[in-house]
């Protein structure tokens, strides 16, 4: 009998929801509000998160090449759940900005392991070409952990506060570094030259990031694919850590909040699992440019209209630019042909979070002039338009050179 990629998938699915099962992320932003916290001072907590994943995104990808993803795929929760109990026990800044660190070195870990773990396992097993269709699933697995935490985050805090959601939290990342410990790993890692062991695994790391590194400086068309990730990923994931605010300036109550954001999250399932149907458009720069300006559109109306029923069209914005994440991911996955995957993914990621601090950056700028979460959120549908602009571009000069 041929193997079946059922242990991976299950164990994935698993990972995935525990990952995001997180009663905190609904009302950490509130938390941070009712602490004390300035919008500027929390921009500045999203962007030492962001920065710590910059310092340790590219070191920690080389390191799951050169030594074991799954090591780093349980070791990442345990940090997270760490800072989560920090944010509960000790709500101040300082510890708010130390949750962040060990909660943007718990991203770091993950990004570009878990990828290349799925991928080339999927490759071993003779179904590499599943992999949108299986992150997708993935990606929407964790989603419905979300929108499930959401939901059950408002009545956990209307009854015990964030306490209670603390718990949950840091419980859910316990579980989720236990479900990583049953990911299947075959690859072999290469030793290093040196005779020591620790002189062993510096040689090994060192000859990842090279390989990684080289394989992004000669290919084209892999550099093509790994900056399209921060491209279509950064923008909207920044806005995300927003939506808790976007929610309450259209004048619900706080309790209501949680369930707004079921709602966004629900667009974002709905295009983690239309991942595999949709999945010509990740080589389609026409098609892709299209569903960019869609989204993008969806966006700048939805936000604008500053009401709870406008958050339905931020949702379906948040689901066509998840769509597109997972796609360009798999895109990136499928023309990277050296051995250090897990190094040119976690360069996708470090563009994306360098990305990302930029837009936390400017969010907190134009917030200040335009006074308005739902104004703000308006005007970062642009950055969209742009790149499906350049997509759009792309696609017609192949075109016209067939003509000549």
């Amino acid at each position: 009998m041929s193997p079946t990629p059922g242990r991976l998938t299950a164990t994935l699915y698993v990972y995935a929801f525990l990952d995001e099962f997180v009663l905190l992320y609904p009302v950490y932003a509130l938390l941070f509000a009712d602490t004390g916290l300035s919008v500027w001072q929390m921009s500045s907590l999203f962007v030492l998160w962001s920065a710590t994943g910059v310092l340790l995104e590219v070191p920690s990808g080389a390191w799951a090449d050169a030594v074991s993803r799954r090591t780093l795929l349980w070791l990442g929760p345990l940090l997270g759940g760490a800072g989560f109990a920090l944010w509960v026990l000790f709500p101040s800044y300082w510890a708010f900005a130390l949750g962040f660190v060990l909660w943007g070195a718990r991203g770091a870990l993950g990004s570009g392991a878990l990828e290349a773990l799925v991928y080339e396992e999927l490759e071993r097993l003779g179904t590499a070409d599943t992999y949108a269709r299986v992150m997708g699933r993935a990606h929407a697995a964790g989603q419905a952990a979300a929108m499930t935490a959401m939901a059950a985050a408002g009545p956990v805090f209307a009854a015990h506060g964030y306490p209670a959601v603390g718990a949950a939290s840091v419980l859910a990342c316990l579980l989720c570094a236990a479900t990583a410990t049953r990911f299947p790993e075959h690859r072999h890692p290469a030793a290093g030259p040196a005779s020591g062991a620790d002189e062993g695994a510096a040689a090994g790391w060192a000859a990842a990031l090279r390989s990684g590194l080289g394989e992004v400086r000669r290919d084209r068309s892999v550099r093509g694919a790994l900056l399209l990730v921060p491209a279509v990923g950064a923008v909207w994931g920044a806005l995300d850590e927003y939506t808790p605010l976007l929610a309450r300036e259209t004048g619900v109550a706080d309790a209501t909040v949680p369930y707004l954001l079921v709602v966004i999250w629900a667009g974002v399932t709905a295009g983690s699992l239309l991942a595999g149907p949709a999945e010509r458009l990740g080589s389609a720069p026409k098609g892709l440019a299209a569903l960019l300006v869609v989204s993008a559109l969806a966006l700048a109306v939805g936000a604008a209209a500053g009401t709870p029923a406008g958050i339905a069209l931020v949702a379906a914005a948040f689901g066509g630019f998840q769509l597109a994440t997972v796609l360009a991911d798999a895109r990136l996955q499928q023309r990277i042909e050296g051995t250090g995957r897990a190094t040119v993914t976690s360069l996708a990621g470090l563009a994306t979070e360098l990305t990302t601090i930029a837009v936390y950056a400017a969010y907190a700028t134009a917030l200040a002039s335009t006074g308005a979460h739902t104004t703000t959120f308006a005007l970062f549908a642009a950055p969209y338009l742009l790149v499906a602009a350049v997509l759009a571009a792309r696609a017609v000069r192949p075109a016209r050179a067939r003509c000549r």
